[in-house]
């Protein structure tokens, strides 16, 4: 008899094996973090209670690549230089993707995380990221699924009675318009701490801006490989 899946629990500790001290970790997302997207997602957690982990505070957003650990000469893989930043920069404003509209649904899971689906009904996601690849391959590894990640799980539960009551909750759904893409960034060290938003690119302008709030002392050299517009 095959086992019954069980979730895939996180833990709360500083990995500091992975960041070895580097920070931010930096990627490109939409930020969907609006009232109807924030209460549907803490309306989930509430549903999940302790199952989830305790502190998970990022806000409503949805993944499209990762670009790693900003450093002045990358030596490892999961690290990135201005190089990288000014190519995805370049290859954005040479396709000229336009806004778009996605389509924010019903909640579902992965063993490690529960999530609200996202339907890339106008193929937008998929411009953006095939913008955002270098030489057709992705930095964000597996199978890509656009996601709002509604937590993290805490313990090893039946996956098949925590995703029913999941799909048991109420999502009327919601039409998304996107006219921009974020560069975001966490501190590593704090699992599921917030984000920041560090700069913005304006699909119809094409117009790229570092953020004033964004906490850019440590990245002025990305800054300065990709100039604002």
């Amino acid at each position: 008899m095959i086992p019954e899946a069980r979730t895939q629990p996180s833990i709360r500790r500083d990995f500091v094996e992975w960041h070895r001290g580097r920070q931010p970790y930096v990627f490109w997302a939409l930020d969907v973090d609006v009232p109807a997207v924030a209460d549907d997602v803490a309306r989930h957690a509430r549903l999940l209670g302790d199952a989830l982990l305790e502190g998970y505070c990022r806000q409503p957003h949805v993944t499209l690549d990762v670009c790693g650990f900003p450093s002045r000469r990358p030596l490892y893989d999961d690290e990135f230089g201005p190089a990288l930043l000014a190519r995805q920069l370049a290859a954005l404003r040479l396709a000229r993707p336009e806004p778009f509209s996605i389509e924010i649904g019903e909640a579902d899971s992965f063993l490690s995380a529960p999530y609200l689906t996202v339907r890339d009904t106008e193929g937008g996601i998929g411009a953006l990221r095939r913008c955002l690849a270098i030489d057709g391959a992705h930095r964000l590894f597996g199978d890509y699924v656009p996601h709002v990640t509604i937590g993290l799980y805490a313990r090893s539960l039946l996956f098949s009675e925590l995703r029913a009551r999941l799909l048991a909750g109420r999502c009327d759904g919601l039409v998304f318009p996107v006219a921009r893409l974020s560069l975001m960034g966490y501190a590593p060290a704090e699992i599921g701490g917030r984000l920041d938003r560090l700069a913005d690119y304006e699909l119809a302008a094409c117009d790229w801006r570092w953020c004033d709030a964004a906490p850019l002392d440590a990245l002025d050299f990305l800054r300065a490989g990709a100039p604002e517009s």
